[in-house]
């Protein structure tokens, strides 16, 4: 135990304090933990620090709020445990003082096309209510003016009592619900392009299918061919327009096929049943690109993207329906509700104004209640949880946030700290794992883990006030109070890319000159528009570049356990390939996903078994040992190593081992560079993608893209996850892409990164209809000196301090 930490322990716990004061932590091991031990005091704020990967998710998130849900989940009976998702005890020794853990965490919300703001929260149930009763015309219950429930009408049997006898009677029953018959509630309708499903202009013998597994000769194929409803041997231009009608459209017969019982239907409706009703996040890449190009969406005809039936937009209260009150800024809709009077509702009103002023105060005044929920970053989703928590009686819980200050402005980062503390102070416990300095300074216990990262972190550096943190020594103390120079002299922009008229969302006709060949920081309050002008304008109006654009979101990794770094960088391909060429075999015998998959566990490297209502135990294959390889494979060799041996090896490892000598592999010696680069050289190749933390995700996915040609980088909020200690790290990289002729466009809250701009672009003033405009366009001296919007405000006393 270091000084630091001894002096600061039995001040901030109170040295022989009981589970009523402290959560006690001992033997902690999930993941890269090394036996910690830590005791964390009751109702305080206290703030996780360390490097990414250091294990700060794997204490809060994998030990102590797993435990707590898994021994809420305990006081069900079987039968409902039966019906819940089983969770596994963590790898910990002791755990004490645990009290019901809530988690705000930064998973995205349920990608439903009929999941919004609004549903997601009680606004819109309490909306409905109101409508119900202040409406006029009066069109029913609150059901009335849902878009999840569809209007039914018909007649069934029911059995009554009449005279002492049971007799059935039929009745007729109708369910008058809100949702628009046209659209089916989603507020878009969807076409698909028959251009992209075939070449009119060839016959099914000669190719003319274009879709995914439907090559000439394979059975999608001989299904249509040989159906008998179509010449195969005809252009498709040239058909008569039954023969159009019968290959698109035919309702589903059952056929014979070359001696095959098989089902014939028209080819849109079996398109839309085998890819399009498939949950996309599910289905392979080159299935999901297929159908984003075939399928178009545009707004319902019938309900103008409102999602509501004709009755539900008939009723009104002050001019105003349902559709139309979801769809205003929240901040306006808050003034709306306000200038209601009407006694009858009172307790209503009183709730919803409640709930909006907390959209306001948390930063998402500039939401509306119909923005889908899928589309929501990070950040956004993690405080629409948290206006949940917000009015809760509830003392004496838990609270448990991953990163809360993603994707605000230093202007908001103040209110965040505010609602942070108002749930301590009502008597909860509060644990934030947290980079920015800013969040850090308000808690009342810090715990650092470290010293590095993976396996080289997992271990207690430091525990005690963030004042002993800064005297400790420690990486974070050492960096806590960092501060960057604005840059003395700017790069020379090589050209412009015009962006013109831009009307995305909040945009308001904006004209602005994307200066290239420079690194170019695109800044604003959160809902200012910045991602509106990049994601939404800027690659639409890049036609000029002949190398393109590269532009890398926020969206989430998609991958499932077997998935790890190796495969998803595409580093695994040329292992393999280098593997069956010195060995004179199958490249597909190096993949624990095809040929060389350890029979007994196919794969996976554990065995996990079923236990019904109790948890699934997963355990160590003893057929491969882990390794997930069938004995066989493992005779081969490259450079000495078989191929479980480097899927174990780190990033750093495997970049020198693979870079030279017999092992030499240039095409994965140059993704293992590009994954260094990014501060990933700890990783190990052959770890699950579900063990990494966010800012690794981010990064590895940084890494990967970087491999694309393009001339323009747009980077979404690059320094999502990272450690004080690694920004510096992070603007490196930025400047060697930079500086190979690269132009870089990144949208950033760090105030280090703005100052390391060659050009700063500020959006603003505020967010939603008060943002939209460009405020600032200039170098960042510029900015700081003029100190004439809110960035440049907080950047002046980011540089000055």
């Amino acid at each position: 135990m270091s000084k630091a930490k001894q002096g600061t322990k039995a001040s901030a716990v109170g040295g022989g304090a009981d589970t009523h004061d402290v959560i006690r932590v001992h033997g902690a091991r999930e993941n890269n933990l090394k036996d910690v031990a830590v005791e964390i005091p009751k109702r305080r704020l206290t703030v996780f620090t360390g490097v990414s990967g250091s294990g700060k998710s794997s204490l809060v998130f994998d030990t102590i709020a797993a435990e707590s849900q898994r021994l809420i989940n305990e006081t069900y009976s079987a039968f409902v445990q039966g019906f819940m998702p089983t969770l596994a005890r963590p790898d910990v020794d002791v755990l004490e003082g645990l009290t019901t853990a809530i988690l705000v965490d930064q998973q995205r919300m349920g990608g439903d096309p009929r999941s919004t703001v609004g549903t997601a929260t009680d606004a819109n149930a309490m909306l409905r209510i109101l409508f119900s009763r202040l409406g006029r015309p009066h069109i029913g219950s609150p059901k009335a003016f849902s878009f999840n429930v569809p209007s039914i009408s018909g007649a069934g049997a029911v059995t009554v009592e009449r005279a002492g006898q049971q007799v059935k009677e039929r009745r007729s029953f109708s369910i008058t619900g809100g949702m628009c018959p046209r659209c089916e509630g989603r507020g878009s309708v969807s076409d698909i392009d028959l251009t992209q499903l075939f070449d009119d202009t060839k016959s099914l013998a000669e190719g003319a299918l274009t879709i995914p597994g439907y090559t000439a000769g394979g059975w999608n194929y001989r299904l249509y061919a040989s159906s008998g409803f179509v010449d195969p041997d005809k252009p498709i231009r040239k058909y008569t327009k039954k023969e159009f009608n019968d290959f698109l459209y035919h309702e589903p017969v059952r056929m014979k096929i070359e001696g095959i019982n098989m089902t014939y239907e028209g080819l849109v409706l079996r398109i839309q049943k085998s890819m399009l009703s498939k949950d996309q996040e599910s289905v392979q890449p080159h299935i999901r690109a297929f159908v984003e190009r075939a399928v178009t969406f545009a707004v319902c005809p019938e309900c103008g993207g409102s999602r509501l039936s004709e009755a539900a937009r008939s009723s009104k209260i002050d001019g105003k329906n349902i559709g139309d009150v979801c769809a205003m800024q929240i901040s306006d809709l808050a003034e709306w509700v306000r200038a209601l009077d009407e006694p009858s509702v009172a307790p209503l009103l009183e709730s919803l104004r409640e709930l909006l002023d907390s959209f306001v105060e948390i930063g998402l005044g500039y939401l509306s209640l119909d923005r889908p929920s899928g589309t929501l970053s990070g950040g956004e989703a993690q405080r629409v949880k948290m206006i949940r928590h917000l009015g809760s009686s509830l003392t004496d819980v838990t609270y448990v946030f991953d990163e809360p200050t993603i994707g605000l402005h230093p202007h908001d980062i103040q209110r965040m700290n505010e609602l942070l503390l108002r749930l301590r102070d009502k008597g909860n416990t509060v644990l934030v794992v947290e980079h920015k300095p800013e969040a850090i300074a308000i808690a009342d216990h810090v715990v650092d883990l470290g010293p590095g990262a993976g396996s080289a972190g997992g271990t207690v550096c430091f525990e005690g006030t963030v004042d002993a943190l800064r005297r400790s020594g420690t990486t974070t103390g050492r960096h806590l109070d960092d501060r960057a120079a604005v840059k003395e002299s700017v790069r020379k922009p090589t050209g412009t890319l015009p962006i013109r008229g831009a009307s995305a969302n909040n945009l308001r006709d904006v004209d602005v000159d994307i200066p290239l060949g420079v690194l170019v920081v695109v800044t604003g309050v959160a809902g200012s528009g910045k991602s509106s002008l990049l994601h939404g304008s800027l690659p639409k109006q890049s036609d000029a570049l002949a190398s393109g654009v590269v532009s890398i979101d926020q969206a989430p990794i998609r991958g499932s356990r077997r998935s790890n770094p190796a495969t998803y960088s595409g580093l695994l391909e040329p292992i393999r390939k280098a593997f069956a060429k010195a060995n004179g075999v199958k490249p597909a015998l190096f993949s624990s996903n095809s040929e060389g998959a350890c029979p007994n566990c196919n794969g996976a490297g554990v065995i996990y078994t079923d236990l019904g209502m109790m948890a699934t135990v997963s355990s160590v294959c003893e057929e491969c040992d882990g390794k997930r390889f069938d004995a066989s494979v493992l005779d081969y060799h490259l450079g000495g190593r078989d191929i479980s041996e480097v899927l174990a090896m780190s990033v750093t490892e495997a970049e020198e081992f693979l870079g030279s000598g017999e092992a030499k592999t240039p095409a994965a010696h140059a993704i293992l560079a590009r994954l260094a680069d990014v501060g990933l050289g700890y990783l190990t190749l052959g770890q699950p993608l579900t063990t990494l933390s966010g800012g690794e995700r981010q990064r590895l996915k940084l890494a990967t893209q970087m491999a694309e040609k393009g001339g323009v980088y747009i980077l979404d909020e690059p320094t999502t996850g990272l450690h004080l200690a690694d920004v510096e790290q992070l603007l490196g990289l930025l400047d060697r892409i930079v500086d190979s002729g690269k132009s870089v466009v990144v949208i950033e809250h760090h105030q280090a990164v703005m100052a390391h701009a060659d050009w700063i672009v500020d959006l603003g003033p505020g967010a939603g209809h008060d943002g939209g405009r460009v405020v600032f366009e200039g170098t960042p001296a510029d900015l700081v000196a003029a100190r004439s919007t809110l960035t440049g405000e907080h950047l002046a006393a980011y540089v000055g301090g």
